[in-house]
């Protein structure tokens, strides 16, 4: 099929009435005075995309020069390591303008929140898997875009890669020149362009999406509220202990992580108050299921059972129903097991007390839900596979068959 460049996609997506190009459900009214950009405008995030990366990768798509790149990347995983040789010289250009830090990034923020993530750890592997990880499936842009791309037939090659990216910001190294992050935006930022390129190539993804192009500013957004804001919110709700200071790195971390990822920063919140007020305008509304979703959650969870030997399948599934709420599971079809969720309702809070040295008594049940925890946490250490370090590669195609 022609390639289709996103002014022609959109255009036709205007003639055929597609509704993709505005915000999904209503107009969006957030003000940019709640972002660290503080310049009081109202600007669509849905109707912006990637204009310093976009052109980039189409074009090196359509030149067939992206497996080469693929080869040159994988030597280059360090935040300090030099850009490899065999790169493109535009792409050498690029990267030299974006392959840093902004200026507004606070290295002592960075730090805290590096230590807050090892601290949070056994949480934080918990509510990634089996909160956020799950309630992806559950928006149905985000559903859509990963199951008709490339990755969508390979999930566990998929969910490593999508590992690998939180893997790299929670290391305690993640910003520093040891450590991946920066790298890895980097990598995904690029991979986000090849999809808007491809996608719209995809006849299937056509048929069911409700935009005209992916991944725009608004759908960067939603992840990450189903990421830091969903997590944040879980944590306070537990009951963990967390200083303002702890908060305020956290939401630093990701700050700088949307950042990079090309979001620009009169979207980004700047305060917890500010993306609790946007995660309500732009996320909670637009939760719905598909077929491709309830397809991608049971790939999911059965990843997690694989890794433990299907042990606790049964409080997988019913811990993702405590974290996102039975609605979503009912959603995504999750079979119920009513002792587990009894157990959950009862162990958990006693696990966080115990684990917060707030209670001195091992709760009932502490062995089963350590055996998830640790099964969660092998998943995220092993980026779902049994290497250490799966590498993030530009897709050069769709699904195949769509």
């Amino acid at each position: 099929m022609e390639n289709l460049s996103r002014r022609r996609i959109l255009t036709l997506g205007a003639a055929l009435g597609l509704a993709g190009v505005a915000a999904p459900s209503k107009a969006w009214a957030w003000s940019s005075a709640g972002s660290i950009a503080a310049t009081d405008t109202v600007t669509d995030p849905w109707s912006v995309w990637d204009d310093a990366t976009d052109p980039l990768v189409a074009s090196l798509l359509d030149n067939g020069r992206i497996p080469a790149v693929n080869t040159a990347f994988r030597s280059w995983v360090n935040n300090g390591d030099a850009l490899p040789a065999g790169l493109p010289a535009e792409l050498v250009t690029y990267l030299q303008q974006v392959n840093r830090l902004p200026s507004w990034a606070d290295p002592a923020k960075l730090a805290a929140a590096a230590q807050f993530n090892k601290r949070m750890s056994l949480y934080l592997f918990l509510l990634y898997g089996l909160g956020s990880g799950i309630m992806s499936t559950v928006i149905p842009r985000e559903a859509r875009n990963v199951y008709y791309s490339a990755g969508g037939a390979d999930m566990q090659s998929r969910a490593a890669k999508t590992f690998t990216y939180g893997y790299d910001l929670s290391a305690i190294d993640a910003f520093l020149p040891t450590g991946h992050f920066i790298t890895t935006s980097n990598k995904t930022r690029l991979t986000h362009a090849a999809v808007r390129h491809l996608l719209p190539q995809s006849a299937a993804w056509r048929a069911v999406t409700d935009n005209s192009v992916p991944i725009s500013n608004g759908d960067i957004l939603i992840t990450f509220h189903s990421l830091g804001t969903f997590v944040h919110r879980k944590l306070k709700s537990w009951g963990i202990r967390m200083s303002a200071a702890e908060e305020a790195a956290y939401l630093h971390q990701w700050q700088v992580a949307l950042h990079l990822l090309g979001v620009r920063d009169d979207f980004i919140p700047a305060t917890w108050a500010a993306a609790d007020s946007q995660s309500n305008y732009v996320l909670t509304p637009l939760l719905a299921p598909t077929p491709e979703g309830i397809d991608l959650a049971n790939i999911l969870l059965g990843l997690v059972a694989q890794v433990d030997g299907g042990l606790t399948e049964g409080i997988q599934r019913e811990f993702a129903r405590y974290a996102l709420s039975d609605k979503i599971g009912d959603w995504l079809r999750l079979p119920r097991d009513y002792a587990a969720r009894a157990l959950i309702e009862v162990a958990w809070p006693a696990y966080v007390l115990f684990q917060e040295g707030l209670s001195p008594i091992i709760p009932q049940g502490f062995d089963v839900i350590n055996q998830l925890v640790r099964g969660i946490a092998m998943l995220f250490l092993n980026n779902g596979t049994s290497a250490t370090y799966t590498p993030i590669t530009i897709p050069t195609g769709n699904r195949p068959g769509t």
